[in-house]
Parts: structure tokens; C-alpha cells; sequence
């Protein structure tokens, strides 16, 4: 006979005001054999604001143990327990831990749902005032300046607008780099506290917020960027391409990255910018062979 199993819940929590809590949540956490929380004091205030106190085991599901926790929770899960998992805030697995139990959940065939909720991502689309038809969510970027300058580099072409979410500190740092990548008249917005009682949206170019920002930012946060521009009608010649690729380079940029961003940003093949580099690097070779004795010049 097919093993009954339990039901592994992903609970989504409120992002500020603990009022947008769906009225499910309440229900589950009565009723759940197993409440995993991302911090277990957050999840006591939050069940004692809904009114309600948790009848099953609660465990504490984080950052540091989530490797740990999640084959204990997997083996309650077979055993028929129901498995609630809540982050701190929005829901569990989105930039926040719960993918690795999911993706376990799944393996064993063990049936998983939702309570759904408050979602950052979607309330800053929503207020941005920017284009919400097609968007792409990239979450948290590299702390480091480099890494982080290459992983900009790498949407640089992208039509679809983009959701970041970013730590207050980093804030200005981070609007500075999108503005270098991107470009300073990039419309975006910086939403600010979403849902709580300060809550700010600043609206306008990147350079703009970066100068804004740089003052110094608090609260969670998350970017809206405007969507590259289509560049319909517009051709840049190899010429162009080559010495876009340069430029990156002199600044410190690997020639495999350098020409991956340029064809985003022309919106051309990658084969068509290394090509243009090659023929490029071959006539300066070319160039460079002056006459010899024995005759005219001859190519390197």
C-alpha cells in the first residue's frame, strides 16, 4: 500500500502591518504538529498578535541550520505530522529559507501547499510606478563591489523590469552600481518599510536615488528597476562593439565578461561582439608588421 504522508504548509507572514495576515495563518498555527520558524521569539509575537498559541512543536528553521533541520522535518513529514513553515516575514523560500526542505518535501512525494500572503516583491511592483507586465526577481546582490558590478552587468540588456531586494546599508553603494551598469536617467524606484508606518517609495533616475541614498537609508528595502530600453532601428557597428569591449577591460573587466555585457547592452549575439574583437585584434597585428629589408611589409 502507497505510505500516507503528512503536509508540509508554507505559511506567507506579514511584510509590516501583522493586520494583512492571511486568516488562514492563525488556523494553521493552532493546528500544525510541527511550526518551523525562521526566529522563534518573532513567530511567539506574531501568533500572540493573532490571538492564538501554537498546539504543536516549535522549532527554530534558519540560515545556520537549515541543512541540519531539514531531514529531521523531512522524516516528521513521513511520519504524518503537518509541518508549518513561517519566515520572518513574506513567503519561506523566496530570498528566504525553505527551498531546501521543499525540494526534499518533493522527493519523498510528500504533498506540500500554501497559505499565501503579503509579498514584497509584488506591493513594490505594484507602487513602482514602473511597467509590472513582465519582471524578473533577483533577490539580494553580491556584497562585494566586483561580483556585484558583474552580476549587473549581466541583466544590463533585460527588457523585463527588475525587483531587488537590498540591505539599508548597502543601499547607496548598490544604486551607485546599477546607475554605472544601467545608466543614470534608468527610472527606478527605492520602496521603503513597506506596510509599516513610515512607509516611502522614491521614485526617479538612478543616479538620482544613488545621490538620495548615499545620505544614509533605514528600514527594508526593496529596488524597482525600469527595464533596459528597446533599441529597435538602432545598429552599432563592429567598430563600436570593439571599443565597448576596451573600455571594459581598461576598468578592469574580463574580456569573457566584457564582451557577454556588451552584446546585452547592443542586443546583439555574443558571437557577433567576439568576432568584431578578433577581426579587430588581427588587423592591429596586421598593422603593426612594418617594412623589412628583404621587401614590403608582411602580415604578423
Amino acid at each position: 500500500m502507497e505510505r500516507v504522508t503528512g503536509t508540509l504548509v508554507l505559511a506567507g507572514t506579514p511584510i509590516g502591518d501583522v493586520q494583512d495576515a492571511p486568516p488562514r495563518l492563525a488556523e494553521e498555527l493552532a493546528g500544525a504538529d510541527v511550526v518551523a520558524a525562521e526566529d522563534t521569539r518573532r513567530l511567539r509575537r506574531l501568533a500572540q498578535a493573532l490571538g492564538v498559541t501554537p498546539k504543536g512543536r516549535v522549532v527554530s528553521y534558519f540560515e545556520g541550520n537549515e541543512s541540519a533541520r531539514t531531514p529531521e522535518l523531512v522524516e516528521e513529514l513521513l511520519g504524518g505530522a503537518r509541518v508549518l513553515l513561517v519566515t520572518d516575514a513574506g513567503m519561506p523560500s523566496v530570498s528566504d529559507p525553505g527551498y531546501r526542505l521543499v525540494a526534499a518535501a518533493v522527493e519523498k512525494n510528500v504533498r506540500v501547499t500554501a497559505v499565501p500572503g503579503p509579498s514584497a516583491v509584488l506591493t513594490a511592483l505594484a507602487l513602482s510606478g514602473l511597467p509590472v507586465d513582465r519582471f524578473c526577481f533577483e533577490g539580494f546582490l553580491p556584497r562585494k563591489a566586483g561580483e556585484r558590478l558583474s552580476r549587473l552587468r549581466e541583466v544590463a540588456g533585460e527588457r523585463r523590469t527588475l525587483v531587488y531586494f537590498e540591505a539599508p546599508h548597502r543601499l547607496g553603494d548598490t544604486l551607485a552600481a546599477m546607475a554605472e551598469v544601467f545608466g543614470a536617467q534608468r527610472r527606478a524606484a527605492v520602496c521603503r518599510e513597506l506596510t509599516k508606518t513610515y512607509e516611502e517609495v522614491r521614485r526617479g533616475g538612478l543616479g538620482e536615488l544613488a545621490a538620495w541614498a548615499a545620505e544614509g537609508v533605514r528600514g527594508e528595502i526593496t529596488v524597482v528597476v525600469e527595464g533596459a530600453p528597446e533599441k529597435a532601428g538602432e545598429e552599432v557597428d563592429a567598430e563600436e562593439l570593439v571599443r565597448r569591449v576596451r573600455a571594459r577591460e581598461e576598468a578592469g573587466e574580463r574580456r569573457k565578461e566584457a564582451i557577454a555585457a556588451v552584446a546585452a547592452e547592443a542586443g546583439v549575439p555574443k558571437r557577433e561582439v567576439f568576432d568584431a574583437v578578433v577581426a579587430a585584434k588581427h588587423a592591429e597585428g596586421a598593422g603593426h608588421a612594418g617594412p623589412t629589408k628583404n621587401g614590403p611589409t608582411r602580415k604578423a
